[in-house]
């Protein structure tokens, strides 16, 4: 039906509506407030309608192919422990890799009058292999008074005259200097060039710098990294127990039941442990440091003016820790030439892959996410090299079995040109019986009093406007009353006491509303605003909202405007579809994965899978005798009406 048919001044607010356009094309046109102005009477109005709320378990959701993978141990006050651990495939970074200098065909024919002398057997031997995986880091990090210490490590943000680390010399002095102002023995305090503390030259930003570190959590806390700044003390830092396990569970790419033309789908619930692991290639604690990793370098002895093994290379915040050799030596250098490193499927059927796990300590659960894209494996190998001594005509100073190293990396997962991932990963996810109060809460197709969110293989909530079967009556009769709907919006009120009773500490920042029907936003684009420097979590989309507003710390409630949508129903004749709510990680994340939910296979936002908080908010049936009445759920329509 067409709102105009029905309007009492067609001519003129359609006169309005034309003259708006021309003024800007990207407004749009039926969710001005004003554009029933001039003489024409009108009114303007507010109406709250029901809303019906439906919980919904989710059992499972896709969790390969995914951004970014959960590991560890977190434990909700409410909804219980959730474990995760990850399984990765191998990947060599060359197929059919060429160990030393020499294939292993040449090596085969050495001394043989068809090879050159130079050619020797080389003796490939795995020196060291190290694991590195990086944290997460905060992709804005900002200092307000560019004094080069970002403002989470910054004592005074806005002056850069400030002395962090007390020594005498500012912030800004220190970084024009290259030295640490954030360590007190990194200091040249008369700018001779030198340390001040044993007199050594300073090679510029040869130090470990400090970095802000997102999606840690520590026994039910996000970790503070303002904590691990100030000269901090390893023993001080804290720890978890690392497991690197051979995986012998073959992960497909192509699924079989779709004849090889669709990509394997796994689910959260895909147990790896203990079944399908065999050696352990690390098992160990691991350090939670907010400071870069320095790899000391070595000395290249073809340059005379610098001496390398003074300066570092530097890594990210992370996990770095050293692997099996004679896993590496077995099953990569000693297979050089053979079928197995022949090609990337080869290796992937022999290899198989990793599994990485935390064990679970008591009072000490820590649970992070991390991108398996920047994550790698660096085998550094040895191996016998022939030297000419530079006169390739003379053998009498010839060197045989000159040692010489070089590195071989393996990947997990691979962004290619095209932007898709090579390789596959599974993250299983498992969490605990939720209480008898949620779990009977669930899949009842009760109008629910209280909502449950909670991310990965969680909860979501499933929303009806109007009318509990999605009808279309009230619609009707709005459209007969010549409604321009103005604002329209959802309020989700935090049920602060079961939060607090339950000592609740993390809150998600923000929860997304989407039409479960057709997988869209319920985001209009055109006349959305934007703080692109604000937390890209809370400064896009910010008249969408959604995000948690608190006081004193706390989260007291989430608003949605649906304005574009409640008039695309009023309007544009759309369906009054079910909507489904869920926690947001990243709200430009508008994709969908598979998700098992109450028996049936359902499409789930996939924003919500990569966390693994939760919350409570008030529902719709809230009775009228609870003092929380006023905090249900409710629609709230602000519009104008011609008289």
């Amino acid at each position: 039906m067409n709102f105009f048919d029905k309007s009492a001044t067609p001519r003129f607010v359609g006169l309005f509506l034309i003259l708006a356009f021309l003024v800007s094309c990207e407004q749009d046109l039926t969710t001005v407030g004003a554009g029933v102005v001039g003489n024409e009477p009108f009114t303007t109005g507010q109406e709250v309608y029901d809303v019906f709320v439906y919980n919904k378990n989710i059992e499972a959701v896709q969790s390969n192919k995914l951004p970014i993978y959960q590991i560890g141990t977190y434990n909700d006050p409410i909804y219980g422990k959730t474990r995760a651990s990850v399984t990765s495939q191998v990947l060599l970074s060359l197929q059919n890799p060429t160990f030393g200098n020499f294939s292993q065909e040449k090596e085969n024919n050495a001394g043989s009058a068809d090879e050159a002398i130079t050619v020797i057997q080389e003796n490939e031997t795995v020196e060291e292999v190290y694991l590195y995986i990086p944290f997460l880091a905060k992709s804005i990090t900002p200092d307000s008074d560019n004094d080069g210490v970002n403002d989470e490590f910054d004592n005074e943000p806005l002056n850069p005259d400030n002395d962090n680390d007390l020594d005498g010399v500012s912030n800004i002095l220190e970084t024009a200097a290259g030295t640490d102002p954030l360590d007190s023995g990194s200091v040249d305090a008369d700018g001779d060039g030198l340390y001040d503390d044993n007199g050594e030259a300073i090679i510029s930003n040869n130090f470990a710098e400090r970095v802000e570190l997102d999606s840690i959590y520590i026994n039910g806390k996000k970790f503070d990294n303002s904590l691990y700044y100030d000269a901090i003390t390893d023993e001080n830092l804290p720890t978890f127990n690392l497991k690197v396990e051979r995986s012998t569970y073959y992960l497909r790419d192509l699924d079989p039941d779709a004849n090889f033309q669709e990509s394997q789908e796994y689910f959260t619930s895909q147990e790896i442990s203990p079944s399908f692991v065999s050696d352990v290639l690390f098992d160990g604690e691991v350090k939670i440091d907010n400071k870069e990793k320095l790899i000391p370098n070595e000395d290249d002895e073809t340059t005379t003016e610098v001496d390398e093994s003074l300066t570092n290379t530097k890594l990210n915040p992370g996990i770095r820790v050293k692997l099996d050799n004679e896993f590496f030596q077995t099953n990569l250098l000693d297979k050089e030439g053979s079928s197995e490193l022949l090609s990337q499927a080869n290796f992937k059927e022999f290899l198989r892959g990793l599994h990485f796990s935390i064990t679970d300590e008591v009072g000490n659960e820590v649970y992070f996410m991390f991108d398996l894209k920047t994550a790698n494996i660096t085998v550094t190998y040895s191996y016998d090299s022939y030297d000419t001594n530079g006169t390739a005509d003379d053998t009498s100073d010839d060197i045989v079995n000159v040692k010489k190293e070089k590195d071989f990396v393996l990947n997990f997962l691979t962004q290619i040109s095209s932007g898709s991932v090579s390789g596959n990963a599974v993250n299983t996810i498992t969490a605990e019986s939720y209480s008898p109060e949620i779990a009977q809460s669930l899949d009842n197709e009760e109008n629910a009093s209280r909502i449950y969110l909670k991310g990965g293989p969680g909860t979501y909530a499933e929303i009806n406007l109007f009318e509990e079967n999605g009808g279309e009556s009230i619609v009707e009769q709005i459209r007969a009353e010549n409604w321009v709907i103005n604002e329209a919006n959802l309020v989700f009120y935090v049920d602060r006491e079961m939060l607090d009773v339950n000592g609740s500490a993390l809150e998600p920042i923000r929860l997304y509303l989407y039409n479960s029907e057709n997988n869209f936003p319920l985001i209009n684009q055109n006349t959305e605003q934007n703080n692109l420097e604000a937390n890209p979590i809370t400064g896009l989309f910010l008249n969408y909202d959604g995000i948690l507003q608190k006081t004193d710390g706390k989260g007291v409630k989430y608003s949605v405007k649906i304005t574009d949508h409640i008039n695309n129903l009023v309007v544009r004749d759309s369906a009054n579809a079910t909507l489904a709510l869920t926690l947001s990680t990243n709200i430009q994340n508008w994709n969908v994965a598979p998700a098992k939910v109450t028996g049936e296979e359902k499409s789930i936002a996939t924003t919500s899978n990569l966390t693994p908080l939760g919350t409570v908010l008030y529902g719709s049936n809230v009775p009228s005798t609870d003092p929380n009445f006023d905090k249900r759920l409710r629609l709230e329509i602000f519009y104008t009406k011609a008289d």
